[in-house]
C-alpha cells in the first residue's frame, strides 16, 4: 500500500508527482528545487541561498513523514553547474550527520525554472 506525503510547508508539486510517497516504510521524495513555499516563486539566486532553500523543503517533507535527515539513506543531487560542489557539498553536508546517506551527484543540461540546483531523497523508518 502507499501513502501520499504532502505539506503547504515545501512547494507544491509543479506537474502531475506527488512530494513524496511512502511504501513499505521506505518514503520516497520528489526532486525539490529552490520554491519558496510562501510565494511559490524561486527567489534565491545564489547557489548558496537556492542550495539552503532546496534542503529547507526536504526537512519540510522528511517533517511532515514524521522522519529527519537521520532517516535519509539516498539522495541525488542535480547541478546546473558542477563547478559548485563545493559550495553544495557544504551547504548539504550541514544538514546532516554521520553516517550520511548514499548520494549521487550529476551536472545537467537544464533543471525545472532554471534553477541551479535540484535534489531527491529516499528515507527509511
Amino acid at each position: 500500500m502507499k501513502k501520499v506525503i504532502s505539506t503547504d510547508k515545501a512547494p507544491a508539486a509543479i506537474g502531475p508527482y506527488s512530494q513524496a510517497m511512502e511504501a513499505a516504510g521506505m518514503v520516497f521524495i520528489s526532486g525539490q528545487v529552490p520554491i519558496n513555499p510562501s510565494s511559490g516563486k524561486v527567489e534565491a539566486t545564489s547557489i548558496e541561498d537556492q542550495s539552503k532553500q532546496v534542503m529547507e523543503n526536504l526537512k519540510a517533507i522528511l517533517t511532515e513523514a514524521g522522519l529527519s535527515f537521520d532517516h535519509v539513506v539516498k539522495s541525488t543531487i542535480l547541478l546546473q553547474d558542477l563547478g559548485d560542489f563545493g559550495t553544495v557539498n557544504e551547504i548539504y553536508g550541514s544538514y546532516l550527520s554521520e553516517p550520511y546517506p548514499a548520494r549521487a551527484t550529476f551536472q545537467v543540461a537544464r533543471l525545472p525554472l532554471d534553477v541551479k540546483i535540484e535534489i531527491e531523497m529516499i528515507a527509511a523508518r
